[in-house]
């Protein structure tokens, strides 16, 4: 039976080096070849998204359909969230918590003859309190709760939230995620020598994940996009690491 690798990352907009660290996420993404790819945080202005399927396509063949889902509001011109296919699209959707600005997506895609629906969002920032991030996931989870016909469910993301949190919790309690291997934070710097959060230790703690629901077996799963610049320990893909998964249908 067909397998399926999938993969995230939030990209960081165009914050810290963006010209410079791009090269270290096309070069990952073509080396992990996934079938899928869920981008938290893609920058609107510089339209991310589109070129990173563009550099795909013209130095490694390797054709993706685009799904994409700007924030709301202020939000609108800056970020958003995105998805790379070459799985059929069947349909999509997207989703507005009506909270600081953030949404959600999914496509619905064709793998195996079997329809399954990939979800991509980005829960509220990891610091301060835990409530507002549990009230999103209450209503992704209810959201997800109006398209029950897909054949399974994957929701891709950074939530901003350990296993320990209440949000991400309560996501587990209806999905199962892949891995909960440290994803946060990379040794990656600005010009000016700043990381994210300063304060917190590095690549101790999961914010990540690729959470699965329904006949779905994981092969295999792991970090990714955590490798950095052989000629500058401060220059990574992004702040966060990625996750990546082999899937295939259950037996």
């Amino acid at each position: 039976m067909p397998t399926l690798r999938i993969a995230m990352l939030n990209m960081e907009q165009d914050h810290k080096r963006w010209h410079l660290r791009r090269e270290l996420i096309i070069e990952q993404l073509a080396a992990i070849n996934p079938d899928v790819f869920a981008m938290n945080e893609v920058c609107i202005p510089l339209q991310t998204a589109r070129w990173i399927q563009n550099v795909m396509r013209e130095r490694y063949q390797r054709d993706y359909a685009l799904v994409q889902q700007t924030r709301v509001n202020g939000l609108s011109a800056v970020e958003g969230e995105a998805l790379l296919t070459r799985l059929p699209i069947l349909e999509t959707g997207n989703f507005d918590y009506r909270t600081r600005d953030i949404v959600a997506l999914v496509a619905r895609l064709q793998w195996d003859s079997r329809a399954m629906d990939v979800y991509v969002t980005h829960q509220y920032m990891s610091r301060g309190d835990d409530s507002l991030r549990l009230f999103q996931a209450q209503q992704l989870l209810g959201w997800i709760d109006t398209r029950p016909d897909a054949a399974a469910r994957i929701v891709c993301g950074d939530f901003n939230a350990t296993l320990q949190a209440p949000s991400a919790a309560l996501m587990a309690t209806r999905f199962r995620p892949t891995q909960t291997a440290p994803t946060g934070f990379t040794p990656l710097a600005d010009t000016d020598g700043s990381v994210s959060h300063p304060t917190w230790p590095r690549m101790d703690r999961c914010f990540d994940y690729i959470w699965l629901d329904g006949p779905i077996e994981v092969i295999e799963s792991r970090v990714c996009f955590d490798q950095g610049s052989t000629a500058d320990p401060t220059l990574y893909p992004s702040d966060h690491a990625g996750v990546r998964a082999d899937l295939c249908w259950a037996a």
